[in-house]
C-alpha cells in the first residue's frame, strides 16, 4: 500500500458537485492499494498514520500524533499512486490492484482508522473527485508498506 499523508488546517473532497467528505484541522490521506498488497499492508500503514508524530506540542516540536490531537482524516482512494513513468511519458499502472480488490482492502483501511474514534471522512472509490487541500506546514509523507516490514 501506498499511502501519501498530508498535514492539513482543512480539506474537502466532492464529485459531481457535491461533497463527499469534508475535515478541519488533521490529515488528508490520499491512499494506493497495489497488487500485492494484504490485509497486513493495510494494517501496517493504518497504524503509521495514527501514530504519526507530526502535530507540534507546545514547545514547537513535531511529537504529537492523531490520536494523541484527536486530528480529524479525509481518506481519499488514489491508484495513481502507483503510476510508474520510469519509462516513456504515460504512467504505467499495472502495478496497481485491480478495483474489485482494491475497493475491498481500501474500504477496510478506513474501517481501521475510524476504529480508533477519530472522525474519518472519505471520498467515494473508483470516482472523479476533487479535492482541496490547505496544507499545514506543508508537512508531507510517504508511506510504502513494501518499505516497511
Amino acid at each position: 500500500m501506498r499511502v501519501v499523508v498530508q498535514r492539513v488546517t482543512k480539506a474537502k473532497v466532492e464529485s459531481e458537485g457535491i461533497v463527499l467528505g469534508e475535515i478541519e484541522r488533521g490529515l488528508v490521506v490520499f491512499a494506493a492499494i497495489g497488487k500485492t498488497d494484504s490485509v497486513q499492508d493495510i494494517k501496517y500503514a493504518a497504524e503509521k498514520i495514527l501514530n504519526l508524530r507530526i502535530f507540534e506540542d507546545q514547545e514547537g516540536k513535531m511529537s504529537l500524533s492523531p490520536l494523541d490531537q484527536k486530528a480529524e482524516i479525509l481518506a481519499v482512494s488514489n491508484f495513481t499512486l502507483y503510476g510508474d513513468v520510469r519509462r516513456g511519458r504515460r504512467p504505467d499502472f499495472t502495478a496497481a490492484a485491480g478495483p474489485e480488490g482494491a475497493e475491498k482492502l481500501y474500504s477496510s483501511f478506513v474501517e481501521i482508522l475510524k476504529s480508533h474514534g477519530l472522525k474519518v471522512e472519505s471520498g467515494k472509490f473508483k470516482s472523479d473527485m476533487n479535492v482541496a487541500v490547505a496544507n499545514d506546514g506543508p508537512v508531507t509523507i510517504l508511506i510504502d508498506s513494501k518499505k516497511g516490514f
